[in-house]
């Protein structure tokens, strides 16, 4: 096991290893740690009741996060004609079709979210072998895949987060900064979390959400206690 630096074992004190903090507890102690010289971004890791080898316990969905996220993020749009201009109105930071497919299949992905017209679909689905792996492959479930491109534009600007959970059953996703006030903080990672609830497949049974975490970027991670999450932790098993 690598040793932790003086840093870590600073940030690391005060924090029972085996309790389960309440939300609010748990977010202003990820602040107070947070100490890097950039705006860490505060993370949410929670574990699920699911099994995504089977499709129909595959969670996966979009929440707009109440307080944003903190992040500019780039925004590509595949589009044609009136769709495509409607799309750079919109604020859309790379717009194109057949010439964005040759630019993101020649290796340059110059972006941190993916929208394209229903339209465009059989063009950029040659792209799922680039784009998929990175979690980035329009899909109608998350509204990337929509003709209403401004309001898309709009979410992803404005504080829309994706969510996918990973093999193990864990998802991840960031939740805001670390300069965000905690009750803020606190309010983001709710709608997180009552999103994810209700993203709940048909084939979840027992308990589903399991354990929950919040860290910063560089910060040590602290357990919470999933009934103070309100709706969403307090769920019973099936």
């Amino acid at each position: 096991m690598a040793k932790l630096g003086k840093r870590n074992k600073k940030a690391r004190e005060g924090i029972d290893r085996a309790k389960l903090y309440t939300l609010d507890e748990a977010v202003k102690m990820v602040k107070e740690r947070a100490k890097a010289k950039f705006d860490e971004t505060i993370e949410i890791a929670m574990n699920l009741g699911v099994d995504p080898r089977h499709a129909d316990q595959m969670v996966r969905g979009v929440v707009n996060l109440p307080n944003g996220t903190g992040r500019t993020l780039r925004v590509a749009v595949f589009a044609r004609g009136a769709k495509a201009d409607e799309a750079k109105a919109a604020g859309a930071d790379i717009v194109g079709a057949e010439d964005l497919v040759e630019i993101v299949n020649g290796g340059t992905i110059d972006f941190d979210r993916c929208i394209a017209t229903p339209d465009l679909m059989p063009l950029v689905g040659r792209l799922g072998k680039v784009l998929g792996p990175r979690g980035m492959m329009p899909n109608p479930k998350v509204g990337t895949v929509t003709m209403d491109v401004k309001s898309a534009i709009a979410g992803a600007k404005g504080g829309s987060v994706e969510f996918r959970v990973e093999k193990a059953g864990i998802l991840h996703a960031g939740v805001g900064k670390a300069s965000f006030d905690a009750s803020k903080l606190a309010e983001n990672i709710r709608a997180f979390a009552d999103a994810v609830q209700k993203a709940k497949p048909a084939g979840a049974k027992g308990h589903y959400i399991t354990r929950v975490a919040v860290s910063s970027t560089m910060g040590p991670g602290v357990k919470v206690d999933p009934s103070s999450l309100g709706g969403a932790g307090a769920a019973q098993p099936n």
